[in-house]
């Protein structure tokens, strides 16, 4: 399977936090048509692509 918008490993912003996480692991939600992501300060949680910024380093 291809990886979504970001990589496992990848750090990102939350969109509406701005807060900078890792992402843990992607998943595809096939209903959905898109990817979901598990990030590692909130690994109970996940976030879909519009809620993460690519972080400029």
């Amino acid at each position: 399977m291809s990886a979504g918008t970001f990589r496992n490993g990848e750090i990102v912003k939350i969109r509406e936090s701005n807060e900078l996480v890792t992402v843990l692991k992607s998943h595809y939600v096939k209903n959905m048509k898109k990817y979901s992501y598990v990030v590692n300060k909130y690994p109970s949680t996940f976030f879909f692509e519009e809620e993460l910024i690519k972080h400029e380093a």
